[in-house]
């Protein structure tokens, strides 16, 4: 990165942190209203722009580019058909958190089930965050961020002091985002910096595809096509390591169901909108943003395996070489600050879900009963900085066991995602389960699953996902029917912080986003592109 490009980073930076700390100034946030849910204050568009922003890391755009360039578009799934997951979130997820006025997901569980599930649910939720995402964020953020830029050679250090350093940095700006302006900062930064992101992302594809037809686009994509159409192809064998066709609408689904409706990280943005119509208009617009987002997530791999012949070892170098041979010099500080952006939401939209589910599940009904809001938010403010800081000391330390750590953490998450979603989904419309069975179905889902992870590892995950889901219902459903609740369970009325009038358009705008994903599967398939 030369002189100019490093200044043009650093004035983007600054700016995009002006221009949200005057969007944000307004918002108190020494209550806890204020520094954990932004006041309720949220629009639309600053919710999408958080939601997005959390969700999009380097490890989406260097590792499902890296997994595209192996093993072609049908990993495009992860994306697209996230969009169902987020239109569900609009009309049926969102609704009913806000009208019970909770604050997290797990506010939710003791309200319809007891406060032991609540407390093992934030705990697990706390535990994956700590050790697992925030992490690997920093970790995985700072190592593409030095291999895109050469940091190390900058500051002449090793490659691993220059990822620390990096980590570091990234960890601190993210700690002082949250105890300057709280969620309500963060989101208004997400927002120009997801715009950056798209737009930075979508200018490195037109440019891969410029480049490999000399000048001309479409004699680029008539290039791809030409030499690697089976790459086009969405629909993955039967057989694929990745994404399986027959695993779309089964274990894919309910993966992304638990990941955009029952994560906190995730819900806790659409949950500090103003009111439920803007909750659902960024929820929405969220959806549209995943349906394109295969476009400069995935695609971008398929150009490079193209641009340099598949000789590229290791896959997760594609995007950062296709970065270094398309993006003009004069750019680099622009796209080192979206990326830099980037890394910096994702940290701290899970720093501050670890924060309120600290201070709001244990700190005030366990160690401080007669806290006052103000000491809750303070509280926040602390965990924030501890939590922070030992994210940082531990994301060099996953350099020294790259692939296990991550590879466990994942399969960690995979204990409780599957029977959460269970549990919230039958405490929705079953008025007599009881806590007792949503007890069951967590400690029936832990022992099969670690079961299946011994006996069936040859098979993809997504398979086992599809069949766990229906027996967790199943087992759910019989504890159910054999010991329901004496008298059904009502749920408490006037319980919304918000205005409950949903978006009007709310329906066909949900419509479209459907169809899109099935336009996307059609035009990503030997009917169209892949022949």
């Amino acid at each position: 990165m030369n002189a100019f490009a490093l200044v043009t980073f650093v004035v983007i930076i600054a700016l995009v942190w002006l221009y949200a700390w005057r969007k944000s100034r307004n918002i108190d946030i020494s209550t806890a209203e204020g520094f954990f849910m932004g006041g309720h204050s949220l629009t639309g568009l600053s919710i999408a722009g958080t939601i997005i922003m959390t969700n999009l890391s380097t490890e989406q755009l260097v590792g499902q580019n890296g997994q595209s360039y192996a093993a072609g578009m049908e990993v495009m799934a992860w994306e697209v058909t996230s969009a169902i997951a987020i239109v569900l979130l609009a009309l049926v997820f969102l609704p009913r958190y806000m009208k019970y006025g909770v604050n997290t997901i797990s506010d939710f569980i003791e309200i319809r089930y007891d406060t032991f599930t609540k407390r093992l649910i934030s705990i697990l939720f706390m535990f994956t965050y700590l050790t697992s995402f925030l992490p690997v964020v920093l970790y995985s953020g700072a190592l593409v961020f030095n291999k895109l830029f050469n940091i190390d050679e900058i500051l002449g250090v090793d490659p691993l002091i220059a990822v620390a350093i990096c980590a570091a940095f990234i960890g601190a700006v993210g700690v002082l985002y949250l105890l300057m302006g709280g969620l309500s900062l963060s989101a208004f930064s997400d927002t120009i910096y997801g715009f950056g992101l798209l737009t930075g992302g979508i200018l490195i594809l037109i440019l891969g595809i410029v480049t490999l037809g000399n000048g001309s686009a479409m004699d680029g994509v008539h290039f791809i096509r030409e030499n690697t159409a089976e790459k086009l192809n969405a629909w993955g064998a039967i057989d694929s390591d990745y994404v399986p066709w027959p695993t779309l609408m089964l274990g894919m689904l309910f993966n992304n169901l638990y990941f955009w409706c029952c994560n906190q990280m995730i819900v806790q943005k659409a949950l500090g909108g103003k009111n439920l119509k803007e909750g659902q208009k960024g929820a929405l617009y969220v959806a549209f943003f995943k349906v394109f987002g295969a476009l400069f997530l995935v695609l971008p791999g398929i150009v490079a395996f193209n641009m340099f012949d598949g000789g590229i070892a290791n896959q997760d170098d594609a995007y950062p070489s296709l970065v270094s041979a398309v993006l003009p010099e004069w750019a680099y500080g622009i796209f080192a600050a979206v990326i830099f952006g980037a890394i910096l939401s994702s940290f701290v939209g899970s720093l501050n879900s670890t924060a309120t589910l600290f201070s709001l599940d244990f700190y005030k009904p366990i160690f401080n009963k007669d806290a006052t809001d103000r000491q809750v938010a303070r509280m926040g403010k602390i965990v924030t900085v501890i939590v922070g800081f030992i994210s940082i000391i531990i994301a060099p330390l996953i350099a020294f066991a790259p692939t296990g750590l991550y590879n466990v953490i994942q399969e960690f998450n995979g204990l409780y995602s599957l029977p959460l979603l269970v549990i919230i989904l039958f405490g929705f419309w079953n008025k007599r389960v009881t806590a007792q069975g949503a007890k069951i179905t967590f400690s029936f889902h832990l022992v099969v699953y670690i079961a299946a992870q011994g006996l069936l590892a040859e098979i993809n995950y997504l398979y086992i996902f599809s069949v766990l889901f229906i027996l967790d219902c199943f087992v759910l459903w019989m504890s159910t029917r054999i010991n329901p609740l004496k008298e059904p369970f009502q749920f408490q009325a006037n319980l919304n912080k918000v205005d409950m009038t949903p978006w009007k358009h709310v329906k066909w705008v949900s419509a479209i986003a459907l169809l899109l994903v099935v336009i996307m599967y059609t035009v990503f398939s030997p009917v169209v592109l892949a022949n």
